[in-house]
């Protein structure tokens, strides 16, 4: 699929000079996050939802909106000059030229979208996130509710079977189309990450709003085509807002994962020898967003996090 739309010069979002890459085989271990096993988990990838009757077109119910307009009367304190400024600078228009190789297929691009960037990503999720198809709250059953609010675009992802399908199960909504802008920045993305991965243009994206105490225990992204898996097609993960402690592994059960910090603009990659990797999300860091940030989108407190990748 190819993306449409305004189009992007690389003059305009690539550095000057050769990106910089960077080995860091051994990034921080994580200490207390030993992986719960148990069915009742509310954050184990196992999900399992009600089942309730589809419809026939009828539009669903209005989505979570993750910018819910400001109230009347609230007072909102503006961040000091130099912290305006600083984070100015830090999302500049100029994309990252720092590229982290974790592992081997596993690729961490440091501040990599700017903060125009990510006010744009906000602003699309929340005008899909509200219509049909839109963020929905999933779980086990009627009692246990995930740590997160989810949307799907293009392909419906099923958490109760583990498949992807045309329409969501519980109210026969279909997924929105992804937006152009995405695919212009998913493809930028994996040029710049100087990883020896296919490129992809993604048919999935899988779109999850963490809460300031959400959370996700450690699992595979393994519900993809069987030729998806064998060739090792990359995910591709944008995080906007709070920072969030990721985790991963090369097992489930393994007692201190690797930790790597998430912030506002950083994108992770993993496809290849790391595409089965085991990965989640352990923390997220209240009151982390980049202020600008909040002024131009009223963001919800928390964590928007964006998976693209290929059926």
């Amino acid at each position: 699929m190819e993306p449409r739309g305004r189009g992007r010069g690389r003059d305009h979002h690539s550095p000057s000079t050769a990106p910089v890459v960077v080995r860091y085989e051994e990034s921080e271990r994580g200490s207390g996050s030993k992986e719960k096993n148990s069915s009742a988990d509310s954050d184990s990838v196992e999900m399992r939802v009600g089942k309730l009757s589809i419809g026939d077109d009828k539009p669903a119910a209005a989505g979570f909106d993750i910018c819910p307009p400001k109230q009347a009367g609230s007072v909102v304190l503006k961040p000091p000059l130099l912290l305006k400024n600083r984070e100015k600078r830090q999302s500049s228009n100029s994309r990252s030229n720092v590229v982290v190789s974790l592992r081997p297929g596993m690729v961490f691009l440091k501040g990599y979208l700017s903060l125009s960037d990510q006010e744009m990503i906000v602003k699309r999720c929340r005008e899909l996130g509200v219509g049909s198809g839109g963020f929905y709250q999933h779980g086990y059953g009627e009692d246990t509710k995930m740590h997160l609010k989810m949307m799907c675009l293009e392909k419906n992802w099923d958490p109760q079977f583990g498949q992807y399908g045309d329409r969501r199960p519980f109210d026969g909504a279909k997924p929105p189309q992804i937006p152009p802008e995405f695919h212009s920045h998913v493809h930028s993305a994996l040029k710049d990450s100087n990883a020896l991965l296919p490129s992809i243009s993604p048919d999935i994206c899988i779109v999850n709003f963490y809460s300031e105490t959400g959370r996700l225990g450690l699992h595979q992204d393994k519900d993809e085509s069987p030729d998806s898996l064998r060739l090792g097609l990359p995910v591709i993960s944008f995080s906007i807002g709070d920072s969030a402690d990721f985790l991963y592994a090369d097992h489930r059960d393994l007692d201190q994962p690797k930790k790597l910090l998430l912030q506002s603009g950083d994108v992770l990659i993993f496809g290849g020898p790391s595409r089965n990797l085991f990965h989640g999300v352990a923390s997220i860091h209240p009151n982390t967003a980049p202020n600008l940030l909040l002024q131009h989108t009223n963001l919800c407190p928390g964590r928007l996090n964006l998976t693209f990748r290929r059926y």
